[in-house]
């Protein structure tokens, strides 16, 4: 099989359920037949739906394999038929759905896709937005509506093509309305909850945005292939250059107005950490202020490592397909922007090219001071002005002393000509100061030492000035020259200190998982990829450091400097503690259901030596004084002690009974018999022990598919627990109501409530928080009826009474939908 060609996956995303996308996906499959293809229907999901089902008419249907589970009878893909068919295509409807446990089939159907593509089918299948998994919480908070089926963004993403199927949301609601899309008794529940216009046109909004970003990958990927340098301007993206200045926050904001002028325009800001001239202006407190607004405003932060603050800038933004380039003015004055040549605003909009670039004025501008530096230690400015100056000053001042030749005495003017070359050697630097010393040396020998108008250079005298001034410029030259590279190496460490602490502040900001760290060190290093492997890479252009014990990042791309080398180590520490971490997170999820199962087994015994004891001894003790043949017990005497010990017998039967079900709930050994069930077939029964408890009209309720005894223990146990918080004089109530395909069981009570931050704990075995009462029940009756709950697919969630109180919710699905929809691939008790 190692030969064999993967086969090529296409998905139809479906912004929303009855879109079309299945009915999409079967002409896709025809229309492939009609051409010659070999194409097989492995599942399809019709609803019901004619149209869809006549679409299937002329195509090869694998039949489906028939299972059993928890008594319930169910149908699913037949993954060994299918492979063993051997078609060219493969239709395989619902991405995300779960199959049903057991048979040795996968978890969930994309992993039978799968096998299908290993083994060189190619597969069309269909999914919808509101079940990846990056998207299944949004969802969820927009809709109100659980999604318990999810598959991973990357299975999609991998996809050889994706095709969105959308449609507005009022032309969806009309097909709902005219019946294509649910029967008609569920219409008007679907239109009143999840077919909203709201909750449809964020699902739709959702599903352009995802398929725009995988649209952004594809066409990042071909331009990286193809060597593609220029902007292509498909989606407007704005990069603000940030120094760390206090014009920041006006760049940034200016930036995001310009962002928002386009739908989907992106921003992005960009500090570029090195050790030039801006590096002395950087405020870590102000970069730290302005990444916060940046992300306030919907955009990414982003920091590089470069020397050359334009080159980096540009290159930055052609990476990241940049269409516009935000910078602020330069805060330099008139003199300085004269002495040290054209700034980092100039220098990007000469390498900007096709992209535009905005000098956006500020508070700042021209007020502030800047230490020049490039890659040299002296700017291309200075050493082109220093050796011109070297020559030209010293002509200058003789021209000047030659107007007051008399006024002032040789020593005067020896000293103006040595500070002219200290001048000089300050601009340009060691070469600069000889040249302005021999200048200066020969001009004051010839103009103002006598005989004046002669070189006298023979003379002593005159060569130890020549000698004096061309060491004086040297030390002087020389002292500047190793300011300058002192300042260029303390810029340089200030420039690693804030990459890294870029870095620590995004780990911080718990983005340290390990493909973030790899992406934020590809980015920081401007190289085209950063990965970890088991062994050093030995191919040309890529650069390894260790990342720990058996690790070592590897980048590829440009030749990183030692200085750069050095920062790059501090990174691969990071991703190797995060690897370590990951290991260590792995080891710790190992042990924790073993702790688990430890303090359960801890909590069990310390309920059962005073709960399973005080109706044994109860019952005890009755039976005893029967048995006693030392007192005669009258009639009344000896049925009150009949009816304890029935009581207690009772009691400690229900104990049991609960921890059996508990254990296998735990076991995953619970069998159900999932069936039409009517709520007026297990309601009196389930509250015939709890006179507390009052039912309201369920008569229009539809049946729900579910397991008849254990929804009535479910009931009994909720109601009971209502009962007991409910105040004296008044019932717990229990009423219920059809939405979305599910009916809604609520049983409330009137007590004291609880807090959010303890609704969870209620459900956890042997708890008792909350209750009036904490000398009876194992504490064992919520963690049942959730565990029983969804066991049979359902879920049970604690809210609010209005006025007061706590109400728990059971949602069932309606006995209509397909039984195979259901199950998920965890045991009763691992799905709790």
């Amino acid at each position: 099989m190692s030969d064999v060609r993967p086969g090529r996956l296409k998905v139809y995303l479906g912004a929303a359920p009855g879109v079309g996308k299945t009915y999409r996906m079967l002409d896709e499959g025809r229309r492939r037949a009609s051409r010659g293809a070999d194409v097989v229907v492995g599942v399809v999901e019709c609803h019901g739906r004619p149209h869809t089902e006549a679409m299937i008419d002329g195509l090869e249907v694998v039949p489906r394999t028939s299972c059993t589970y928890r008594g319930g009878g169910f149908e699913e893909m037949d993954l060994a038929a299918v492979l063993a068919r051997h078609p060219q295509v493969a239709i395989v409807d619902e991405c995300a759905h779960s199959n049903v446990p057991g048979d040795g089939r996968n978890p969930k159907r994309w992993q039978d896709i799968e096998e299908l593509l290993a083994a060189g089918i190619d597969v069309i299948t269909a999914v919808n937005i509101q079940h990846l998994e990056s998207l299944n919480d949004v969802v969820e908070k927009i809709t109100h509506v659980p999604q318990h089926e999810t598959v991973p963004d990357e299975v999609i993403r991998r996809a050889w093509q994706i095709e969105l199927v959308d449609m507005p949301p009022e032309g969806l609601r009309r097909r709902m309305a005219h019946g294509n899309i649910y029967a008609p008794e569920k219409i008007d529940a679907a239109l009143a909850n999840y077919f909203r216009p709201g909750n449809l046109t964020a699902l739709r909004q959702l599903a352009l945005l995802w398929v725009a970003d995988r649209v952004d990958e594809a066409l990042q990927e071909y331009r990286s292939q193809h060597g593609i340098g220029g902007v292509w301007e498909t989606r407007e993206r704005v990069v603000v250059a940030l120094t760390g200045g206090p014009e920041g926050d006006t760049l940034v904001r200016r930036a995001a107005r310009i962002a928002a002028r386009s739908a989907g325009g992106d921003l992005l800001a960009v500090h570029v950490a090195r050790s030039d001239g801006l590096a002395g202006g950087v405020s870590a407190a102000s970069l730290a202020r302005q990444r916060r607004l940046v992300e306030d405003l919907g955009g990414s932060y982003h920091s590089v490592v470069g020397d050359d603050v334009a080159t980096s800038l540009v290159e930055f933004a052609r990476a990241e397909n940049a269409t516009q380039l935000v910078l602020g003015t330069s805060r330099r004055g008139r003199l300085q922007r004269f002495l040290t040549g054209p700034g980092t605003g100039e220098t990007v909009t000469e390498l900007s090219g096709d992209i535009d670039v905005h000098r956006v004025t500020h508070e700042r501008a021209g007020r502030g001071t800047l230490l020049p530096s490039r890659r040299r230690t002296l700017s291309t400015a200075r050493l082109i002005a220093g050796p011109v100056a070297g020559l030209v000053l010293p002509m200058l001042l003789t021209a000047v002393l030659a107007q007051v030749r008399g006024a002032l005495d040789l020593t005067s003017e020896a000293l103006l000509f040595l500070l002219a070359v200290v001048g000089v050697a300050c601009i340009g630097g060691v070469a600069s100061a000889v040249i302005a010393s021999v200048t200066a040396s020969l001009l004051l020998n010839y103009w103002f030492i006598p005989p004046i108008g002669r070189f006298t250079l023979s003379d002593p005298n005159a060569l130890l000035a020549l000698a004096v001034f061309a060491v004086v410029a040297a030390t002087v030259a020389g002292v500047v020259d190793r300011s300058l590279r002192l300042s260029r190496r303390s810029a340089r460490a200030t420039a690693e200190a804030e990459t890294m602490s870029s870095l620590a502040g995004t780990i911080v900001r718990g983005e340290a998982t390990i493909p973030a760290l790899l992406e934020r060190t590809r980015e920081t290093f401007g190289m085209e990829s950063a990965e970890l492997a088991d062994e050093p890479p030995d191919t040309e252009g890529a650069t390894s450091v260790p990342a720990g014990p058996g690790a070592y990042l590897v980048l590829r791309g440009r030749t990183l400097s030692s200085s750069e080398r050095r920062v790059l180590a501090a990174f691969a520490a990071h991703v190797g503690s995060a690897v370590e971490r990951a290991r260590l997170a792995e080891a710790a999820a190992e042990v924790e259901p073993v702790k688990a199962a430890d303090r359960l087994r801890t909590a069990l015994l310390r309920a059962v030596g005073h709960d399973l004891r005080t109706p044994l001894a109860a019952g005890w003790a009755a039976v005893t004084s029967l048995r006693s043949r030392d007192v005669e017990f009258t009639p009344e005497d000896r049925d009150e002690l009949l009816a304890t010990a029935d009581e207690s017998m009772a009691k400690l039967n229900r104990l049991v009974e609960n921890l059996l079900d508990l254990s296998r709930l735990e076991a995953g050994a619970l069998t159900l018999n999932l069936r039409p069930t009517s709520l007026d077939e297990v309601l009196p029964m389930a509250l015939a022990d709890v006179p507390e408890a009052e039912v309201a009209d369920v008569e229009e309720i539809p049946a729900v598919l579910a397991d008849p005894p254990l929804l009535e223990r479910v009931i009994a146990n909720l109601a009971s627990n209502a009962a007991r918080h409910t105040p004296p004089g008044q019932k717990a109530l229990v009423t219920a109501s059809a939405l979305a395909g599910r009916v809604e069981l609520r049983v409330v009570d009137r007590g004291p409530g609880l807090p959010q931050t303890g609704r969870e704990r209620i459900f956890e075995p042997f708890q008792r928080l909350g209750d009036n009462d904490n000398t009876t029940g194992l504490g064992l009756g919520l963690a049942l009826a959730r565990g029983l709950t969804e066991a049979m697919n359902g879920t049970l969630t604690p809210e609010d009474t209005p006025g007061g109180g706590l109400t728990m919710v059971v949602s069932l699905p309606f006995a209509e939908q397909p039984v195979g929809a259901g199950p998920t691939e965890q045991s009763a008790g691992g799905a709790r």
